[in-house]
């Protein structure tokens, strides 16, 4: 579960690495900067958070919002 940018970033990173995926490749890949990737992936709370999503679902993961039960 994300509950911040911290666990956020955790989960990209982890999926890069399932994928192979240096951030370089994914920089390439992408158009975004290997410094935007990094941060994101330490979680930088200020990272955009279009670029995020846009990363999140290139790595084919889905970000979704759903109410607590």
């Amino acid at each position: 579960m994300v509950t911040d940018a911290k666990s956020f970033g955790q989960m990209i990173r982890k999926r890069r690495k399932e994928l192979g995926y240096t951030q370089a490749f994914l920089s390439d890949f992408s158009g975004l900067s290997v410094t935007f990737i990094s941060d994101l992936e330490n979680g930088k709370s200020t990272a955009e958070l279009g670029k995020a999503i846009f990363l999140a679902n290139l790595l084919g993961l889905d970000v979704m919002l759903v109410p607590r039960a």
